[in-house]
């Protein structure tokens, strides 16, 4: 690793554990409502986790039969996501590892890999994380991608410097082999959010889902 590299890596988790240890809860402790309504009639089997937080996607599909790897690159997020598992009895399920996926990335094959808001600041090589993701999705199993698509209701031009790619943009990008895969689900929703004031506002969000062929 050179030394750039290194500080690279090295500035990431301390980012990630600064924000975190802000407060005792930064998310709602909630799944995600897209990963419920789309991976809830799945068959359980061997789930993929990215950017697991403090855990409520990898505990709910724990809960529903999952054998479940949550990874994030915050030490601090990963151990009160593993403190919410077992207190949800489900400690036992989820093998929770932390990673940089500019640099590494959980090892296996995977029924179900999530990557819900797998958004981050500074050099985040977020294609090429989701090509690799995509690579260790099981043949038969399926692929879901979702991402905010703008800002929120309340400051619309949030983040005006980053570029929210669409469905299509993302299923281009992922570069997949033409006949391997179905696509299942690639559409632009609202999502309801609260407002830091307490009023309730929304943020538009898109969501791909894929099925691996072969």
């Amino acid at each position: 690793m050179s030394d750039h590299q290194h500080q690279d890596h090295a500035a990431g988790e301390e980012f990630w554990d600064a924000r975190y240890r802000e407060s005792d809860r930064i998310w709602s402790g909630k799944p995600n409502d897209v990963l419920v309504r789309e991976a809830g009639g799945l068959a359980p089997g061997r789930a993929l986790d990215l950017g697991s937080g403090e855990g409520a996607d990898a505990v709910w599909l724990a809960r529903q039969g999952w054998h479940v790897t949550g990874t994030d690159i915050s030490g601090v997020a990963l151990e009160r996501a593993a403190e919410h598992a077992a207190e949800a009895g489900v400690g036992d399920r989820i093998d929770w590892q932390r990673h940089d996926f500019a640099r590494s990335f959980p090892a296996g094959e995977f029924d179900l890999v999530s990557a819900c808001f797998l958004h981050s600041y500074g050099d985040f090589p977020r294609e090429r994380i989701l090509r690799t993701a995509a690579a260790a999705v099981a043949v038969g199993g399926v692929l879901l991608i979702v991402g905010h698509a703008g800002g929120p209701s309340w400051d619309p031009d949030a983040h005006a410097d980053m570029h929210f790619p669409t469905p299509r943009e993302v299923w281009s990008r992922l570069e997949l082999p033409e006949g391997d895969w179905e696509v299942l689900v690639a559409a632009e929703h609202l999502q309801a959010m609260t407002a830091p004031d307490g009023r309730p506002g929304t943020r538009p969000d898109n969501v791909l889902k894929l099925r691996r062929l072969r």
